[in-house]
């Protein structure tokens, strides 16, 4: 696993950047009109920063307690050029334990992201007895029941998807989009590989993913979580 300093510059590694980002979602509750409105442009680059840096740390640290206070101290003595030791040695020192907290953290949010995708797979097994577990652990729901062939491996396929995570939150969506997608079937994560072996065209069905047949412990950009557990409806129009 890779440190989290690097040369003199604090960074955190590929897999914690990702569970960060997607942790915690920003709720917007506290109203922008207690700042002065001569004040408005300086709260943009207090936005525009936490934006660009901050959200690397979401759901890492306590945002509510001492924890965001020793950052936003950090932030404005070296700001201020008022920091009592040199920063680089600073860094030096407290870095390696800042890293095994933040890796400690990373690891125990991905647990508990697997967690609730094994809990979501139980519940969706038991409101769905129709529903299939198949021996490699995705779920598969036939919503309608399709008349033609069935795709290999090998083949090329056009559908329709509607992804979401276990929280119902829409990470990507070809039926939004208002366009199919056509791709080589032996392109794309394992659980979609599986699945779309079960139907043929014409049909609809539900595939509910599992982690390590979806995107792992590195998740997927900024819409999907490392660890994450994933439902699909998948409507399955050409096998090529």
């Amino acid at each position: 696993m890779r440190s989290f300093i690097l040369a003199s510059f604090l960074m955190i590694s590929s897999r914690a950047f990702q569970v960060a980002r997607v942790a915690s979602r920003p709720t917007f509750m506290r109203a922008m009109s207690t700042v002065p409105e001569d004040q408005k442009p300086m709260y943009a680059l207090g936005i525009n920063l936490a934006k660009q840096i901050g959200g690397q740390f979401r759901g890492l640290i306590d945002t509510n307690g001492p924890e965001m206070d020793a950052v936003i101290q950090g932030f404005k003595d070296t700001m201020k050029d008022e920091l009592t030791e040199e920063p680089n040695a600073f860094l030096a020192k407290h870095g390696p334990e800042l890293n095994n907290i933040l890796q400690e953290r990373a690891g125990s949010v991905v647990d508990k992201m697997k967690a609730d995708g094994e809990d979501f797979i139980t519940n969706f097994l038991d409101v769905n007895p129709e529903a299939v577990k198949t021996d490699s652990g995705i779920v598969y729901l036939e919503m309608v029941a399709g008349t033609g062939e069935s795709p290999k491996i090998e083949n090329t396929v056009e559908v329709h998807y509607h992804g979401q995570l276990t929280d119902g939150t829409v990470f990507d969506s070809s039926v939004q989009r208002g366009q199919t997608i056509s791709f080589p079937l032996g392109n794309v994560i394992k659980g979609w590989q599986e699945g779309l072996q079960l139907m043929k065209e014409g049909g609809k069905a539900t595939l509910v993913i599992p982690s390590e047949l979806g995107y792992g412990d590195q998740g997927s950009g900024e819409t999907i979580p490392p660890g994450a557990t994933l439902k699909f409806e998948v409507e399955l129009f050409k096998v090529q």
